[in-house]
């Protein structure tokens, strides 16, 4: 595990650092995707800080929700400088882009189809930062062929104890669905790509959950299983929805990208 590095007197945190890189691929994915769309590039930029303004405030919020009783006092914890909360993360980005696309003018599906590989993308590289830093994403205690520990993790494992390396399954499979978005991209009507993207990333937390930690919250299931199945059910409820009502999924032909 790699949980910082030291460059001189400098000390970076490896999760940070991949939170970073998952915003700046992020960008360039969505700024590819505008210009092809005949928009600006530069709203790729505008759009992520939005996400990542948002993200971060909302990530803060949903935990100090969770935590309002915490012993330390509601503005002692708000002020602690720790606490995120990944479904806050979620919430917060995607309101804070609602926002931007609001003031842009551009609410509007294309956007949505614009998010959808940048969202895989971005995701598999926030698990390389939890898979340097060990933060305690790992899985359960496994002696499989490719297990591991995480002695030296943010949040280590006990000695000698090796676990499912969840963070690698989650790369892997979230970079595969990034690829696959992108390829499809100009082959739906608008609006599917997201929908797909959605039904794709709340499968797999939905299966990766049982090979984790996390208590369980009703039937069951832990609290990212119940928010995967929401995903799954809109993804598939919008595209039962045009299947019906335009016959096909498929994008008409001659159907211009530009607007």
């Amino acid at each position: 595990m790699i949980p910082e590095i030291s460059i001189g007197p400098l000390t970076l945190q490896t999760f940070g650092l991949m939170f970073a890189f998952a915003f700046i691929v992020g960008g360039v994915i969505a700024h590819r995707r505008f210009e092809e769309l005949g928009k600006p590039g530069d709203w790729a930029y505008e759009s992520v800080f939005a996400a990542l303004i948002g993200g971060i405030i909302g990530a803060r919020l949903y935990w100090l929700i969770e935590n309002i009783d915490s012993s330390d006092g509601f503005f002692s914890t708000l002020f602690s400088g720790s606490g995120l909360t990944w479904y806050g993360g979620a919430i917060g980005g995607a309101l804070g882009v609602l926002l931007w696309a609001k003031w842009r003018d551009y609410l509007n599906l294309k956007l949505a189809d614009v998010a959808a590989p940048a969202l895989a993308a971005g995701y598999a590289i926030g698990r390389i930062g939890c898979q340097l830093s060990g933060d305690g994403d790992y899985g359960k205690p496994w002696d499989g062929p490719w297990a591991m520990g995480y002695p030296d993790g943010v949040v280590p494992t006990p000695p000698g104890v090796e676990v499912h390396p969840t963070p690698v399954y989650e790369t892997l499979v979230m970079g595969l669905g990034a690829f696959i978005l992108w390829r499809l991209r100009d082959r739906f009507r608008f609006g599917i790509l997201f929908a797909i993207y959605l039904m794709y990333a709340g499968t797999e937390r939905f299966l990766v959950e049982f090979l984790r930690t996390n208590d369980h919250v009703l039937i069951g299931l832990t609290e990212a299983q119940l928010f995967s199945l929401a995903m799954i059910a809109v993804g598939l409820l919008w595209i039962l929805t045009v299947k019906k009502r335009e016959g096909t999924l498929a994008r008409p032909a001659g159907q211009q990208i530009l607007p």
